[in-house]
């Protein structure tokens, strides 16, 4: 049973960041791994609640008071099972994940929440370090092939269920390296690209084939590849960044921050250098969320002179509001993220009037307004506070401001799919699309939205796909019905 004083005994504690000025210098992970003891004591302030509301946080499911207990006796074996039995990739959601867990948990009513998603990293983080991580293929082949189409968590997650299933899997991913957004869009400040390499090392050797560097609708036609596979995953993300018309916007020095990060995340790999890079220049981060959190992030280790991330709304308080956000909803509050310790000026409540460009066309300025937010019929409408105005420098503007779904991809076409008006691809109860053995998980199908998400859809395509294709007895998905429910539209 849990310690029933644990929560009593212990305070909320997180490992040390690594210092700033120290981080800042190169682009290893911000967290070094917390010792058993710092671990052991955070698990332990769990209540292994009646009722764990931490499980209507997380979309997979996740047995979260289980494996605490097991933290806390120092059982890291039975830890990692029990993780690894509804969480295909802890080290990428205990990264990247914002944790709807933690705001869920029982003991955050009236005190801080259990480090839920940092005993999460250390499980696997010891998982790997004792050789818990072992390649588990499958002992009977099905006879049967799926194509998987993109290599982000979604993709991997169904591979990975499919394949040891005993289906022929092979994941097609256009660009040179498997990971999808983890690889070219999360800096490696926050996720080192050796984890996404070892779960495809672990993935090949169950069978699963990568084929990289393959456009499919382009280089392979949707037509192809449907004949060659009984099945087909569509796992392409939601990467159509969203735009803006404010005046301006065709100077040169804007861009969408996609652009940035992946190409820091190249030249970090040993790629190119990067043509879009903050480097001596003063940065104008536009939106508030995680992708404007990374970009001020890369700007930092670039050398940006200086950087500004604007975000429209009001800033948030520092705790949940009762009557606005009521536990164990997901509250409405201010979220530092490493890279404000790091410099950077937050501004609120303000939008960019216009882009203001020099004589050769390139940006050199940003006029900014203060704006008040209102909800009209359920949008938020704008408005401009007269006499706010004023103009600040700004080399690099990049557009962090959310996604629009996937992109418009020839495959689509080619299958006869057409994109919804969120520009996402939908499907029915059982993951498939109106195409008959095509289906699609993660945010093609949802949007943009947490890892732990993309992989609970991974998941339950896998098990829909593995019941489409006859497969004996069924996976394991979500116990929940995640996205309310998570298989319809």
């Amino acid at each position: 049973m849990p310690d029933p004083n644990g929560f009593l005994r212990f305070g909320r504690r997180m490992p040390s960041r690594r210092p700033v000025p120290v981080r800042i210098m190169d682009w290893r992970e911000v967290y070094p791994s917390a010792d058993d003891e710092l671990i052991r004591e955070q698990a332990g302030r769990c209540m292994d609640c009646g009722v764990p509301f931490c499980h209507e946080g997380c979309p997979l499911g996740n047995r979260i008071p289980d494996w605490n207990d097991l933290v806390r006796t120092g059982s890291w074996s039975a830890a990692i099972q029990s993780l690894h039995s509804t969480n295909n990739f802890p080290e990428f959601t205990g990264r990247l994940c914002p944790a709807p867990c933690e705001a869920s948990c029982v003991l955050a009513i009236g005190d801080d929440a259990v480090t839920i998603k940092q005993v999460e990293v250390e499980i696997i983080n010891r998982a790997y370090a004792n050789g818990k991580v072992k390649p588990q293929p499958a002992a009977t082949p099905s006879g049967k092939t799926v194509a998987v189409v993109g290599s982000g968590p979604a993709g991997l997650a169904a591979a990975q269920q499919l394949a040891r299933a005993g289906h022929q899997v092979t994941v097609y991913e256009r660009d040179d390296a498997i990971g999808g957004l983890l690889r070219y869009g999360i800096p490696d400040f926050k996720l080192e690209k050796h984890h996404i390499d070892a779960r495809v090392e672990q993935l090949t050797a169950e069978g699963v084939r990568f084929r990289t560097g393959v456009n499919v609708g382009v280089d392979v036609s949707a037509a192809q590849l449907r004949a060659e596979h009984d099945a087909v995953l569509l796992a392409t993300g939601a990467l159509a960044g969203r735009e803006t018309d404010t005046p301006g916007r065709e100077l040169a020095g804007i861009h969408q921050a996609m652009v940035h990060l992946a190409q820091a995340n190249v030249e970090v790999a040993g790629g190119p250098a990067a043509t879009v890079t903050a480097a001596g220049k003063h940065v104008i981060i536009i939106g508030g969320g995680d992708t404007g959190a990374d970009c001020l992030g890369v700007a930092h280790r670039q050398g940006a002179a200086s950087v500004t991330q604007l975000d429209r709304y009001p800033e948030p308080p520092q705790a949940r509001d009762a009557e606005r956000d009521p536990w164990p909803t997901w509250p409405w509050i201010l979220r530092n993220y490493a890279a404000h310790e790091e410099g950077g000026e937050r501004v609120f409540a303000v939008a960019v009037q216009r882009f203001v460009g020099d004589e050769s066309g390139q940006v050199k300025a940003i006029v900014l307004v203060d704006v008040v937010v209102q909800r009209v019929d359920g949008r938020g409408v704008v408005s401009e506070l007269p006499g706010t105005e004023r103009e600040i420098p700004a080399d690099l503007v990049l557009l962090a401001i959310g996604f629009e779904g996937t992109d418009a991809l020839p495959a689509l076409e080619q299958l006869g799919l057409a994109r919804s008006r969120r520009g996402t691809v939908d499907c029915g109860a059982d993951w498939q699309t109106g195409a008959d053995g095509v289906f699609v998980a993660g945010d093609a199908h949802k949007g943009a939205s947490l890892i732990v998400w993309a992989i609970a859809e991974g998941r339950s395509a896998a098990a829909a796909i593995h019941s489409y294709l006859g497969g004996a007895g069924s996976l394991p998905a979500p116990v929940r019905p995640a996205s309310r429910p998570l298989a319809t539209v």
